[in-house]
This record gives structure tokens, sequence and C-alpha cells, in this order.
């Protein structure tokens, strides 16, 4: 029975992110907002949706193995996997003017991330610290949007425009945002729950099924949302998609966390796992800088490191 909850609960955090992320777009637009603020904002934030639910239902759990390796795991896939996997489907550029901006912001949130984990713990100073850098972050990358308006705008419009190609009204729109929380909580609630009681039934940590299933049962969103952007010819959008994704979930996710229910940091994930992030994040960095995009043999190599990494996982289950 945990593993069928745990199956239905990473099915009702995919569907339930997906129907938010709708949802919102499209009573944004109803409403009047940018595609702008749409892209930059309720998209990040709403596939984001799923690890936020999931991390502060195991903070409360008391199982911060949960709460912060869903986070250290989701980017990890996100940098390795999903973008691995993307890159395969079609090379994912990125502007000059772009590349210096999501750069930094990529590698300020990871060094951040680090800083916290190492600190030990996610208390209000640290999560009030990491939320007011995600709102300078977005008030930074708005200003600089509308400065470029163009080139740079356009790929915002893309973003909402895959996130909700078809316009709906707003009552539809509020059902489907409503639908969305409901069924990313319960989903969360079932992943979490199922998740406890599975590592404790076969001795397996729950910093371990943190890091990979629920990580990866999280990432469901940034998963499609890339692949679909890539195989439309928005590769660019999904390369913003995983490089925003990781900026929200370190700095949104885990601050919110922190400030709702401060929990302790599993030594573990400080002695390697967030080693692994680093590491994967440079990978990445280092790919942009040599030619400003990502290309299918760079995609190969990420994909490998996540397969090397999830064999790690594994066999680190096993012994313990």
């Amino acid at each position: 029975m945990n593993l069928i909850f745990l199956l239905l609960g990473l099915g009702a955090l995919g569907i339930g992110g997906e129907l938010l992320v709708r949802g919102a777009v499209s009573a944004a637009r109803r409403l009047g907002v940018s595609p702008l603020v749409v892209g930059l904002t309720i998209v990040g934030f709403g596939t984001s949706t799923p690890e936020l639910v999931t991390s502060l239902i195991a903070a409360f759990e008391e199982a911060p193995g949960i709460a912060v390796g869903n986070v250290v795991g989701s980017n990890i896939a996100n940098l390795l996997l999903i973008l691995g996997s993307a890159a395969l489907v079609a090379p994912l550029p990125l502007a000059e003017v772009a590349l210096r901006r999501e750069g930094i912001a990529l590698a300020g949130s990871t060094v951040v991330c680090a800083g916290v984990i190492l600190y030990g713990s996610l208390d209000i100073l640290a999560g009030t610290t990491l939320l007011a850098v995600l709102f300078a972050y977005v008030a930074w990358a708005y200003r600089s949007e509308r400065k470029l308006l163009g080139e740079r705008a356009t790929v915002h419009e893309q973003v909402a425009g895959d996130a909700a190609p078809r316009s709906r009204s707003l009552g539809i729109s509020l059902l489907m945002c409503a639908g969305g929380v409901a069924l990313t909580v319960l989903g969360a609630h079932w992943l979490v729950e199922s998740a406890i009681e599975l590592s404790r039934r076969f001795g397996i940590s729950e910093t371990v099924i943190g890091l990979s299933v629920v990580a990866l049962g999280t990432s469901l969103p940034e998963l499609v949302a890339s692949l679909v952007a890539a195989a439309r010819g928005h590769a660019e959008v999904a390369l913003g998609n995983i490089i925003g994704s990781n900026v929200y979930n370190v700095l949104g996710i885990l601050g919110a966390t922190a400030v709702i229910h401060p929990i302790r940091v599993p030594a573990e994930i400080a002695r390697v796992d967030i080693w692994i992030l680093l590491a994967a994040t440079l990978l990445v960095l280092l790919f942009l800088r040599s030619g400003t995009r990502i290309g299918r043999l760079e995609g190969a190599v990420l994909l490998g490191g996540y397969v090397f990494y999830a064999a790690w996982l594994g066999l680190g289950s096993q012994a313990a």
C-alpha cells in the first residue's frame, strides 16, 4: 500500500502542478497581467509548487532528510537529468546578455544554498535572508527584461504561451488553480507519508529517499515543461525554466520552509550532495561559457552524470 500511495502521490503532484500553472497563467491573462510578469513569476513559482508543498509537509512531519533532500535532489536532477534530456532533444542556447544575469543568479543561489547547508540549520534568519534575495532577484530580472523588451521579452511570452496555450474563462482558470492546489497538497501528503514508511520498513535513510524518489517526483513539472519547450523549438525557454526553477527552489522553498518550520540540515547532505550540486552547477556554467549553449554532446555528459549519481545513491541505500 505504501508503494501504491507513493505512486499516487507522484501522479497527483505532476497533474496538480500542471493544473496550477495552466490555471494561474490563464487567469493572469484574463486579469491583464503582462506575459513578461507571467513568465518571470507565475510560471517559475508555479512549477516549484510541488517542491514547496512537499518540503513543508516533510518539515512538519519532522523529516528533514526529505525536506532538504527534496530541494537539493531536485536541483541536481534539474541540471543533470532534465537539462541533459532537453539538450538531447534540441541544443539549448542562451543569449549573451541573459547568460550574464542567469549565470550569476544560478551560481549565486547555489553558493547561498551551500552556505545554508554547511551552516547546518534552516532557521528564521536563514529563511528571511533567502526570501529577501529571491525578491531582489525577481525585481532585478524584471527591470533588466523591461530594458531589453525585444528578443528577451518574447522569450517570456513563449514561457507563458507554453504554460497555457489556450485562453479560458476566469472562472474555469480559478477552478483549475483550486484543483491544482488540492491535488498538489494531497499528492505531497501521500508522497511524504509513504516515503517515510518505506524508508523505515526497508532501512533506507529518509535523506536518500528525499534526494532520489521524492526529488524526481517533484521535478516532474520542470521535466514536462522543458521537454515540451525543446520539442516546440523554444530551446532557450527550456534552459530558462531550469535555471529559474533552481533559483526558486533554493531561495523560495528553503526560505519559506525555514521561516514556517525551522529544521536541522542532515549531515550527509552537507558531506556529499551539496558538493555534487556545486559541481553540476559549475559544469553547466562552463558549458554555457564555452559556447553560450548546451549541445547534444554536453547533454549526454550531463545525463551520464545523473546516471552515476543515481547509481551512487542506490549503492549507498544498500550499504545502509
